[in-house]
């Protein structure tokens, strides 16, 4: 009786920290019905506001560590300002949407810690793809966790002529050389 005790008791204590570890670790599946993208583009006469249809994506980070994976997809043919003539010029001449439809983040670790519940800020850092190129970025985000959801809303600049996509400005209208982006989203945690 006393040698399965004691053999109990070295299993629970080798496996006790492990417990803890995968307690740690978190996969987010995105709500897609319940996710933005938005952009602002600065102008000389006005500013440009525009969406990008619901993303998708998924992500997995360990508390303990913060190594992250996963990715945020982002249908680059859905981007519209709400003027057609407008939007033709940004598919067909800086996006380049048919040649590259998908705008992707792929995250590799989250900075600071994410708490299980209440509000936590952090820095999610990874590779931006845009326009057939990569790039690496860090993205700061703010979440409200509860224990069934995160939502989390981050706000980031895209250094978009720096990244080889043409600036839209003509002779009478310059744009800036960035474009704010906005993402908010709901996650739930996966199974």
């Amino acid at each position: 009786m006393k040698k399965t005790l004691r053999i109990a008791t070295v299993l629970a204590a080798v496996l006790a920290p492990l417990a803890s570890i995968d307690a740690q670790e978190r996969t987010l599946q995105l709500d897609p019905a319940r996710t933005t993208v938005e952009f602002t583009l600065g102008a000389t006469l006005h500013t440009v506001h525009g969406t990008f249809h619901p993303a998708t994506g998924r992500m997995s980070f360990d508390a303990a560590t913060g190594r992250a994976t996963g990715e945020l997809v982002v249908d680059a043919t859905s981007a519209q300002t709400g003027s057609d003539g407008r939007d033709q010029k940004m598919h067909s001449s800086v996006l380049e949407s048919a040649r590259f439809p998908r705008i992707v983040f792929r995250p590799d670790r989250v900075e600071g810690a994410v708490a299980e519940q209440g509000v936590s800020k952090a820095q999610v850092h990874g590779w931006f793809e845009i326009h057939g190129q990569r790039h690496e970025m860090v993205v700061p985000i703010e979440v409200h966790a509860s224990a069934a959801e995160y939502e989390a809303t981050a706000t980031f600049s895209v250094p978009y002529v720096k990244w080889g996509l043409k600036n839209p400005s003509t002779f009478v209208l310059r744009v800036d050389d960035h474009v704010e982006i906005r993402v908010h989203t709901v996650a739930g945690i996966a199974k």
